[in-house]
């Protein structure tokens, strides 16, 4: 870990009330740590104080953006600009705290992405029910045990998530994508348990739409490495469908095959083949990449 060199980047948006006091326990913490580090605070466009405050911190890069492009915008502004391979995401809100970074730390040379799994408090309760469902759809169509979908506390190798930017959202949901991503390509993955702190300033940008939006991109973003995972049950669901119609004409409409039955066979042998056709780009896209 001494000799772990370390990119921080933290995307700030209105967080005037906790920003300073945030930079000042990540410089102590880091400094504790004994590593070379660089810290990249990328301003998306902030209404209030936030850049008049940053202006005045020494010790950081600065990165404004010109209108609000969005939380994963701003991750892939500072990605883009960072010196290191290892990259701590840390949010500018107050709810990550500093003395998990040498918990993450500790697994920078066996894995591609460490990231926080939040256990106790994980931000407020109405928001609960609808994470709930986002985490077991990807939990399902990843095949795997996944405790925390989007933490934004995290440590990824910028050689890795360079190579999918143009892929991610530039949205709230960049953390999910990023994750089902590296775990589509058979990256390594790396859960710690953290708690996390309520938030300390500004106000959340988080909509009831933004969980639409989520849901979207997980299926977008696993019809992009495992389309299979997707395909087959939509297939097994139609050709049930025709194997239940087809029973009812045999016994209740002899010699008399609905177009129903008929439609939902084709559709089932349709959709069969076109994730298989999906499943090779895929596999053809992940050997040109290696």
């Amino acid at each position: 870990m001494q000799n772990a060199k370390l990119s921080v980047i933290i995307p700030a948006y209105n967080e005037e009330e906790s920003i300073e006091q945030i930079l000042n326990e990540l410089k102590q913490e880091l400094d504790k740590l004994n590593l070379e580090y660089e810290i990249i605070v990328v301003n998306d466009a902030s209404t209030d104080r936030t850049k008049e405050i940053l202006e005045k911190i020494e010790g950081i890069k600065t990165i404004n953006h010109s209108y609000n492009k969005g939380y994963g915008a701003s991750l892939k502004t500072g990605i883009e600009k960072a010196n290191f391979n290892n990259l701590l995401f840390f949010d500018a809100d107050g709810q990550h705290k500093v003395e998990y970074i040498s918990e993450l730390l500790k697994h920078v040379d066996d894995y591609d992405l460490i990231t926080g799994a939040r256990t106790g408090y994980r931000g407020p309760f109405v928001r609960q029910p609808g994470k709930r469902v986002l985490k077991w759809l990807a939990n399902y169509l990843s095949q795997q045990k996944i405790p925390d979908i989007n933490c934004g506390l995290r440590i990824v190798k910028r050689e890795q998530i360079s190579k999918f930017t143009h892929l991610l959202c530039d949205g709230l949901s960049f953390s999910t994508t990023t994750l089902l991503t590296f775990i589509g390509e058979h990256l390594s993955v790396k859960y710690v348990p953290i708690t996390i702190n309520r938030r300390a300033g500004g106000k959340s940008a988080v909509k009831p739409r933004h969980a639409l939006d989520t849901l979207i991109l997980i299926l977008r973003t696993i019809l992009f490495t495992s389309p299979l995972r997707v395909f087959l049950p939509i297939t097994l669901l139609l050709f049930m469908g025709a194997l239940i119609s087809g029973i009812y004409d045999i016994f209740f409409r002899p010699l008399n095959i609905t177009d129903i039955t008929i439609l939902l066979t084709i559709s089932s042998v349709l959709m069969f083949f076109f994730g298989l056709l999906a499943d090779q780009i895929a596999a053809i896209r992940k050997e040109i990449n290696k």
